[in-house]
C-alpha cells in the first residue's frame, strides 16, 4: 500500500497515511480537529484548509470557485492525498455557549412532593463482626449477612468490579461500610438488591444521581441529591458532535463512514464528561459517586451516545433500532461516573420524536390541564409538535430548528456572545438598529434575530408576501449582492469581522421555508384529528432555542399561530426537566414509557396533506390570512 506524509501547519504535525486518505481524516489521525458542521458532506465550506506543498484529489464542489484552487483551498472532508502535502489549517471556529451577563443557572423547584424513601437508590451503612481465626467467613459473604440481618436485604448482586475494590474498603473503614444499592428498580419492580457501590466508613450525607439532556445542539448536566431531591449544580455546553455535523441528518451521514460512529460517541462522552466533572467540582465531590443517570435527547443522539448506528432513521421507512434502550452500567459507554452507575436511557416515539419529547410531555405540565387541548413544540435543532390533552396524543417532527440556528443563512450563526440576537427596522427610512449578544461588535446573526429581521422586513415593506426584497426602497441598505438581492444589517465597519452583515434574498427563502414546516405541522396535526388550530388552549414551548422567541414577530411570519399572547408558555429545557422528574420517582418514569405508549407518530412525508399545507404557509404571514387575523388587520390597516 502506498502511503504519503501530510505536515500540518501551524502545528508542526506530521502524519503518514495511505494514498487516498481524507485531509479530515489525516488532521484526526495528527490530533488536530478540523471542524466538519455539514457532517462531511461539502456543503458548508467550513472546513477549508490551505495546500501549501504538493496536491491533493479535490472532489467537485460548488463551495470552491477556481480562484480558491488556484490560492490552494481544499475542504478537508472531500479532499484525498495523493502524493507528500503540506497543509495549513485555518483558526477554527470557536464554538461558545450563549452567557448573559449577570445570569447564573436559575434554581429549580422541586417538581412534586419528594419521599427519598420511594427512591430505588438508597445508602445504608452496616458495621461487620471482625474475622479471626476462628470465622473463617470470607468478605462477601460476610457483608451478605450483615445485610439480611439488618436490612432483610437477601440474594444481593453484586458486579467484579465491586467485589475487587471490597476487601479494601472493608480494611480501609475497619469493617464498617456504606454501601449503595438499588431496589425495586422501575424495569426490575420485584428484582434482587443490586450493589452499585462500597465506601469505606459511614457515608450517608449525600445521594448522588444526575438528570442529563443530549441535545443536537447543546449538552446539559443537572446534579441532583436524591436525599432531598434538589438540584444542586448544573452545567452546559455545546455538543461536541458539531463539529461533525451541525444536524442529524449530516452526523447520520457521518456516521455511516469509518469509525464515524466511534468517533461521535467519543465526542459527546467527552462532553459529558466534562460537564459531569463540572457539576461535581462545584460540590467538590467525585464524578465516581455519581450512582444514577437518567437521560433524555432525540432518538439520533441516543444511538450515537449508545454507539449504535442511526443510519436507518434516514433512510425509508425511517425506522429506528430501538425507541427504548434497557439499563446498563456506566462502564459500558465510558461514562465517568461510578462504573456500575445505572444508566436509564428514556423512551422515544419514533426516529424524529424522541425522549426530549416524552420528557417534554411530562414536565411541561400538558397532562394536568383539565383535558383541555395543548400544543407543545420543542423548537431546538428540530422541531417536534405534539397536540392532544392526554387522553390522547399526536406528534409529528419537521426540519426547522437549523435555519434558526444559523445553518443555511450566509451570516447566520449560533446564539453566542457577537450574535444579532433582536432586529428593528425603521418603517420610514428602512434603517436597521439591532442588539447584540455580549454588547460587542457582531458576528452574524441568530435565531431570535432573524426571526426579528424577518418580521420588521415584511411589515416595514423591505419584501413583500413572498420574501422578495424591495430593490427600488430610496436607501443604501438594499442593493444586489453576490447571491442575488439583499438587506445589510450591520456595515462592515461596524462588524467584528470586517464585512457587511446581510440576509440575501436565499436565507429569506431558507427562513420562510423552516417557518412553513413549523406552521404546517400544527395544521397537519390538527386536521389529521378532525380538528384547527382556534381549537387550541394553549401553546407550551420547549427547547433551549424556544426561550428566546419573540412571540409577536414569531406570529408576524405565520411560524406560531395567531393566538392571544397569554396562550403562550415558555418553558426553557424540557426534556432535563423531564429527566430530572423520572430520576425522583418511580411513578413518573412510569408515566413517561406510558406517554410513549400513547402517542401517536405521524410521518409528515407520507402524508398527502403536508405539501399542500406547507406551500400554503410559504408566504408571510400565509396564503390564507384569516387564519392570522392579527395580521390580517394589521395589514388591512397599513393598506
Amino acid at each position: 500500500m502506498t502511503t504519503y506524509k501530510v505536515r500540518f501547519l501551524p502545528q508542526d504535525v506530521t502524519v503518514e497515511v495511505p494514498e487516498g486518505t481524507l485531509l479530515g481524516e489525516a488532521a484526526r489521525l495528527a490530533g488536530i480537529d478540523v471542524q466538519m458542521p455539514c457532517g462531511g458532506q461539502g456543503r458548508c465550506g467550513r472546513c477549508a484548509v490551505i495546500v501549501k506543498e504538493g496536491n491533493v484529489h479535490r472532489r467537485p464542489t460548488q463551495r470552491l470557485s477556481p480562484d480558491d484552487v488556484a490560492i490552494g483551498l481544499a475542504l478537508a472532508c472531500q479532499a484525498t492525498v495523493v502524493e507528500d502535502v503540506v497543509v495549513s489549517i485555518p483558526p477554527q471556529e470557536k464554538i461558545e455557549r450563549k452567557i448573559r451577563e449577570g445570569k447564573r443557572a436559575a434554581r429549580v423547584e422541586l417538581p412534586f412532593p419528594y419521599d427519598s424513601h420511594d427512591q430505588p437508590l438508597r445508602k445504608v451503612a452496616v458495621t461487620l463482626d471482625l474475622p479471626s481465626l476462628h470465622d473463617q467467613t470470607d468478605d462477601w459473604s460476610r457483608l451478605q449477612r450483615e445485610l439480611a440481618r439488618r436490612y432483610a436485604m437477601r440474594d444481593v448482586e453484586v458486579s467484579l468490579t465491586v467485589l475487587r475494590k471490597l476487601g479494601r474498603v472493608l480494611r480501609d473503614g475497619e469493617w464498617t461500610v456504606t454501601v449503595v444499592l438499588e431496589t425495586d428498580a422501575w424495569d426490575r419492580p420485584n428484582g434482587p438488591p443490586r450493589i452499585i457501590d462500597v465506601l469505606p466508613g459511614e457515608r450517608l450525607e449525600n445521594l448522588w444521581a444526575a438528570a442529563i439532556d443530549i441535545g443536537t445542539t447543546s449538552n446539559v448536566v443537572w446534579l441532583v441529591d436524591l436525599l432531598g431531591g434538589r438540584v444542586m449544580a448544573q452545567a452546559v455546553d455545546y455538543n461536541g458532535q458539531i463539529a461533525r455535523g451541525e444536524d442529524v441528518i449530516s452526523r447520520i451521514i457521518y456516521a455511516s463512514k469509518g469509525d464515524g460512529l466511534q468517533d461521535l460517541q467519543r465526542l459527546v462522552i467527552e462532553t459529558l464528561n466534562r460537564l459531569l466533572q463540572q457539576a461535581a467540582d462545584e460540590r467538590n465531590i467525585p464524578p465516581e459517586e455519581i450512582y444514577k443517570v437518567v437521560v433524555a435527547g432525540n432518538s439520533t443522539m441516543l444511538h450515537l451516545f449508545a454507539a449504535i448506528s442511526p443510519e436507518p432513521i434516514r433512510l425509508m421507512p425511517f425506522i429506528t433500532t430501538v425507541n427504548q434502550l434497557p439499563t446498563f452500567p456506566a462502564r459500558e459507554i465510558g461514562l465517568r461516573v461510578c462504573p456500575e452507575a445505572t444508566v436509564d436511557c428514556l423512551p422515544g416515539i419514533a426516529s424524529y420524536v424522541g425522549a426530549d419529547i416524552t420528557a417534554g410531555v411530562i414536565s411541561s405540565g400538558m397532562c394536568n390541564m383539565a383535558q383541555e387541548l395543548i400544543l407543545f413544540v420543542d423548537i431546538g435543532t428540530n422541531g417536534e409538535i405534539v397536540l392532544g390533552d392526554c387522553s390522547w396524543l399526536i406528534s409529528c417532527a419537521c426540519s426547522a430548528g437549523p435555519a434558526f440556528e444559523g445553518a443555511g443563512v450566509v451570516h447566520g450563526m449560533r446564539a453566542t456572545a457577537g450574535a444579532i440576537e433582536e432586529v428593528w427596522v425603521n418603517a420610514e427610512t428602512y434603517e436597521a438598529t439591532y442588539r447584540v449578544i455580549g454588547g460587542e461588535k457582531p458576528r452574524g446573526i441568530c435565531g431570535s434575530g432573524l426571526i426579528g429581521l424577518l418580521a420588521d422586513m415584511f411589515i416595514t415593506g423591505v419584501m413583500d408576501k413572498s420574501g422578495n426584497i424591495n430593490l427600488n426602497l430610496p436607501t443604501k441598505r438594499v442593493r444586489q449582492g453576490e447571491h442575488g438581492p439583499e438587506y445589510v444589517v450591520a456595515w462592515a465597519d461596524e462588524s467584528a469581522t470586517g464585512e457587511d452583515i446581510v440576509i440575501t434574498g436565499v436565507d429569506v427563502d431558507n427562513l420562510m421555508r423552516a417557518k412553513a414546516a413549523v406552521y404546517a405541522g400544527f395544521s397537519v396535526l390538527a386536521r389529521s384529528v378532525g380538528l384547527t388550530i382556534n381549537d387550541v388552549g394553549q401553546v407550551l414551548i420547549g427547547g433551549a432555542f424556544g426561550q428566546y422567541i419573540n412571540v409577536e414577530k414569531a406570529i408576524q411570519i405565520g411560524m406560531l399561530p395567531d393566538r392571544p399572547y397569554d396562550r403562550f408558555q415558555f418553558l426553557g429545557n424540557t426534556s432535563v426537566r423531564g429527566a430530572y422528574m423520572a430520576l425522583l420517582a418511580r411513578e413518573m418514569r412510569h408515566r413517561v414509557t406510558e406517554v410513549g405508549q400513547m402517542m401517536t407518530y405521524l410521518e409528515l412525508s407520507a402524508d398527502n396533506t403536508f405539501f399542500d399545507e406547507f406551500n400554503a404557509a410559504m408566504f408571510l404571514p400565509h396564503t390564507d390570512l384569516d387564519q392570522f387575523p392579527s395580521m390580517k388587520e394589521f395589514l388591512e390597516g397599513a393598506g
